[in-house]
């Protein structure tokens, strides 16, 4: 009876990691992407009105890019925290500093109001965010992956992968109901909205994530505090031991974000501005990319407990580097139905590679740095993937054509297929047995 008990207790403790890990990407994320839809659609207007419309525009999709820039340093920050006090512990911090920073864009005066002030705070605020999120991701993943049992990590790890995609459609969908507000009214104040009831989510996030415990697997390290297991210096160790695998890891999801954000953050801009298709129906859209994203990434999770995490990565990379030459050309017929095909496809191919992504990151590193260097390889992959191509495509689209677009999410997928062949099989390990840097293990 006890055995009995044991188990349906460790099977509450799942679930409620599950949701807590859920709840807390969703939310972070969901702060991240309506800065990203703002930036588009109001901000060169709100925050950089001297600049004029094209030079505002790049300024505000500029702006997006300082969070990218501060991400891995709140891998290194929260991952020591993890690795050190806990990853429940650093999880609560990571959501409050997220949710306090994205409160205070939505109560931000604007330039007519502050003047050059409105752009600066803006900044450090968006740099705010980026070192949130940044420390978020390790967190998460690894609270999911190592309360999961084995054989079903992948699944366990899904949980904090839905929330990028469940994020997206959330923040367009509030976006979009903020649309209908009198005409002007979104651009005056509506566009706060989506900002403050960050404040709504961020209660429902704490409610959760204190609720939950340390994971067993990190319990388990501290009980051994004395032998010497626990690194004292989490950064220092992942680069002495890591440095090869946290560049691999990097490269092989890169490409998942270069497709993702070309279609999350650029395609709002794009398809308002280029293709002149009105801003509520591109919202809507992104609502649908939003499930498709969520679909791929269920998908790709629960494939990589059957057939492995390297192989769905690399299949999955190989769908991106297809779907990323094929997308733009699909969105640029102008056509709503096939633009929002354009964007699922750009959302499925990278949905496959980052639903294994949790558990495929943690497997790699050793308990001891596994938070600090699962979160770096991630955050690597946001800068080089997330963080560029938006910001390229415009320069790349007025020299060369939309064209350039699939030039460029080709060499995107060829790097990380080369980074995944490179990469070993992990799904057979323990979580609870250190992970060597080059260890070899077959395909």
């Amino acid at each position: 009876m006890t055995g009995h008990d044991d188990g349906r207790a460790a099977a509450r403790g799942t679930r409620r990691v599950a949701i807590a890990s859920f709840a807390g990407t969703t939310i972070e994320f969901y702060d991240f992407f309506i800065y990203g839809t703002a930036a588009a659609l109001v901000f060169p207007t709100v925050f950089f009105p001297v600049l004029g419309a094209v030079a505002g525009t790049a300024a505000a999709l500029g702006s997006i890019a300082v969070a990218f820039i501060a991400r891995p340093l709140g891998s290194v920050v929260f991952g020591h925290l993890g690795d050190r006090l806990g990853r429940k512990r650093t999880l609560v911090y990571t959501l409050l500093l997220m949710g306090l920073s994205t409160v205070a864009i939505g109560v931000l005066p604007g330039a007519a109001t502050i003047g050059v002030a409105a752009p600066i705070i803006l900044l450090v605020l968006r740099f705010l965010q980026g070192v949130a999120v940044g420390g978020e991701w390790g967190g998460a993943a690894v609270l999911a992956v190592e309360y999961a049992p084995a054989g079903r990590r992948g699944r366990g790890g899904m949980y904090p992968q839905l929330g990028p995609g469940t994020a997206f459609g959330l923040s367009s969908a509030t976006f979009l109901l903020v649309e209908l507000l009198a005409p002007g009214t979104f651009l005056e104040w509506g566009w706060r909205i989506p900002f403050l009831l960050s404040a709504l989510l961020v209660g429902v996030g704490l409610y959760v994530r204190l609720r939950i415990e340390e994971t067993p697997v990190f319990r388990e390290l501290l009980a051994e505090r004395g032998s010497g297991v626990r690194d004292a210096a989490p950064l220092r160790a992942a680069f002495r031991r890591d440095t090869r695998l946290i560049l691999l890891a990097g490269g092989t999801v890169a490409a998942a974000f270069a497709l993702n954000y070309m279609g999350t953050v650029y395609l709002t801009t794009y398809a308002t501005t280029v293709l002149g298709i009105p801003r509520p129906t591109v919202l809507a859209l992104g609502v649908v990319g939003g499930i498709a994203l969520v679909a791929a990434t269920a998908a790709g999770a629960a494939g990589s407990d059957r057939y492995g995490r390297r192989r769905v990565v690399l299949a999955g990379n190989v769908v991106t580097l297809v779907s990323g030459v094929i997308a733009y050309p699909i969105i640029d017929t102008g056509n709503v139905a096939l633009v929002g095909l354009g964007l699922c496809l750009l959302m499925i191919g990278g949905g496959i590679v980052l639903g294994p992504a949790a558990a495929y990151l943690a497997e790699l590193f050793a308990t001891g740095h596994r938070y600090t260097g699962a979160g770096l390889s991630y955050n690597l992959a946001t800068i080089i993937g997330g963080g560029l191509p938006p910001v390229l495509a415009a320069g790349l689209v007025a020299a060369f054509g939309s064209g350039a677009i699939s030039v460029m999410l080709a060499v995107y997928g060829l790097l990380s297929i080369a980074c995944g062949l490179a990469l070993p099989e992990t799904n057979e390990r323990s979580l609870r047995t250190p992970a060597t840097s080059g260890a070899p293990t077959s395909p």
